[in-house]
């Protein structure tokens, strides 16, 4: 299969992309929310229609509560600040209440920076555990492969695979929050572990045709041997990847906001981790064999 025979071009492709997105998330950094970071979140409705948005922000600001204001809908509103007291929420309700207008308190919520500082090593320390844990398992299942690829050569190129997966995310959210406030939050770190699980299980599809074809002595040349096993597995991981991302698309489009950008970090995600496992694990492979040959 090309992809196989020219390993180095796609992988020095992804490595491009890699480093692009370490910039973006070295120069934008992560706009962490409010699980990360402590805060109030209060969302009200409007029954009779929003009113003026210049007005409420006006509202809010002179209470100095660090808020900002997202219309949510067409009648609803959220607002972000810092850690309120009650007395403080209660004055907010009421500045929201403009010129004397039904609002509707739907839901607060309140995170200590204590619990967001907790909260945000936990789920640094969950990502490694998984990379981890994922690593160790692509060695113990590979255990008996001699010869050609050792084990320990699978669980590498997983986890290299895998980084890869967690990264370009992480890039495309960092521009995304300087751009346009998109914030991390513990559903985007949900999104990360499901796109880590998604990932490796087209990695293993890949991997274990691989080995297969090794072991029936299908070629002598093991780039003819990554070739065979990606042409045998790759429609099957672009279909079941596109059905995947089809419903993420109607989710986005359709769902409520709540959910949008976690639709749109798995869809990404998704969608890097299809071609991670086709043009980069494979590739990279046949790379590691090459080298191991000099």
């Amino acid at each position: 299969m090309f992809v196989a025979k020219h390993s180095k071009i796609f992988v020095g492709i992804l490595v491009v992309l890699v480093i692009v997105s370490l910039i973006s998330i070295w120069r934008y950094g992560l706009n962490l929310g409010m699980d990360f970071t402590g805060g109030s979140r209060l969302e009200v409705d409007y029954p009779g229609g929003l009113p003026d948005i210049v007005k409420v922000r006006n509202a809010v600001d002179a209470l100095n509560l660090n808020a900002t204001v997202q219309p949510i809908g067409a009648t609803g509103l959220m607002v972000k600040a810092r850690d309120l007291k009650e007395s403080d929420r209660i004055a907010l309700i009421n500045a929201l209440a403009i010129d004397g207008i039904k609002v509707i308190d739907k839901q607060f919520t309140s995170v200590g920076p204590t619990i967001g500082k907790e909260l945000r090593m936990k789920s640094i320390y969950s990502i490694i555990l998984v990379l981890l844990a994922i690593t160790l398992f692509i060695a113990f299942a590979f255990r008996q492969v001699s010869g050609v690829v050792k084990s320990w050569e699978y669980g590498l190129v997983t986890i290299i695979t895998l980084a890869h997966d967690v990264v370009i995310p992480l890039g495309i959210f960092a521009y995304l929050g300087s751009a346009y406030g998109v914030e991390i939050d513990s559903l985007f770190v949900t999104a990360l572990l499901t796109i880590l699980g998604f990932s490796v299980h087209d990695t293993i599809v890949v991997f274990d045709r691989i080995r297969e074809n090794i072991k029936l002595k299908k070629s002598r040349d093991f780039v003819e041997v990554v070739g065979m096993s990606l042409y045998q597995t790759v429609s099957r991981s672009i279909n079941t990847s596109l059905a995947v991302v089809l419903t993420l698309l109607a989710l986005l489009y359709l769902g409520s906001e709540s959910v949008k950008y976690f639709s749109l970090a798995l869809i990404i995600g998704i969608i890097a981790g299809t071609y991670s496992s086709v043009l980069l694990a494979s590739p990279l492979l046949v790379v590691i064999q090459s080298w191991k040959k000099r």
